[in-house]
């Protein structure tokens, strides 16, 4: 074979090469779930996130990063290596030992940053969770973060969480935070502390009952004490209004008085033997000395009064 024709025949098969090259890393297709990255000479040029056929200059001049659009989850808490199950412990505000397990939805919203700004992200990501979790269980109690505290947890967990993403800035977001489980160490503790919460429950039950009857009687005294301001404030006007009229039929006597004074005396000693002698016993006495002697007329008035009745009963 001459040089010649080696010659061609590399030539041709170089050829071949180059335009394989060309014609299978000229295109790339982008799935819905995904989104790319489209680098020139490594450097990221451009971000594709409509899903297809797409096409780009050849390798070695452009190449694509593939990475998923959709919600990512990240598991933190107990998980099993080497066939032994590893805990996950922190130590509560007030120096009890807690696992807790918690669930991170993140999503990759700046696939640039996410590739170039750190070299491993996700390890970021659990490290950074780590740390907002342990801090936030450090500076609460073990009631809140094991009965109705969890919520509020969870809400200062993804603050702290986003915080510190944005500080690193890796091209991650956070979604949401799922406090799933948090638990005591070992059976012995939960009894204790399930004893306690028992303990609290009944507590608090007989202090609502307490608080129900002091109402309850408050009320009750409360209304009692109304009827009884009630009485006093109706006696109060009824004395208020009999004086008034004493005072009126006092004033219109006096004017009387100052008129006619020996007739008005005359009048009021009639009218206040009137109201006094009805009700009196009158006796007509007969004084000789040591021997009193006394005619009875209430007697014989009613003795003379009951053969009357009896007599306009016989003629009925």
């Amino acid at each position: 074979m001459s040089l010649k024709r080696v010659y061609t025949v590399t030539g041709l098969i170089i050829a071949i090469i180059v335009l394989s090259v060309v014609v299978f890393t000229s295109w790339y297709t982008v799935d819905e779930s995904d989104q790319a990255v489209i680098m020139t000479f490594g450097k990221a040029d451009e971000t594709i996130t409509e899903p297809g056929l797409h096409f780009k200059l050849p390798w070695p001049i452009q190449n694509v990063e593939k990475l998923a659009r959709e919600t990512l989850k990240l598991d933190f808490g107990y998980k099993e290596e080497n066939g032994k199950m590893n805990e996950t412990k922190m130590i509560t505000g007030d120096e009890n030992i807690v696992l807790a397990d918690l669930v991170v939805q993140w999503k990759i919203t700046d696939p640039k940053k996410y590739l170039f700004n750190s070299e491993k992200p996700q390890e970021i990501l659990y490290d950074a969770t780590s740390a907002s979790l342990r801090s936030i269980i450090g500076s609460s109690k073990i009631d809140d973060a094991l009965t109705s505290g969890k919520a509020e947890i969870e809400a200062e967990v993804r603050d702290l969480l986003t915080t510190l993403l944005e500080k690193y800035d890796i091209g991650i977001s956070i979604l949401a935070v799922n406090l799933k489980d948090v638990e005591l160490p070992n059976q012995e503790v939960r009894s204790a502390f399930t004893a306690v919460t028992d303990a609290r429950e009944t507590m608090n039950t007989k202090i609502n009952e307490a608080k129900k009857y002091e109402n309850k009687r408050m009320n009750e005294a409360e209304g009692e004490k109304a009827a009884i301001n009630s009485k006093a404030l109706g006696e109060k006007e009824a004395r208020l209004q009999s004086a008034r009229g004493d005072v009126a039929v006092f004033n219109k006597l006096y004017e009387q008085y100052k008129k006619n004074p020996e007739i008005t005396r005359e009048r009021l000693v009639l009218e206040t033997l009137e109201q006094v002698l009805p009700g009196a016993e009158i006796y007509i006495m007969n004084d000789d000395g040591n021997t009193l002697k006394y005619f009875p007329i209430r007697p014989l008035e009613k003795e003379q009064a009951k053969p009357s009745n009896e007599e306009g009963g016989k003629k009925e």
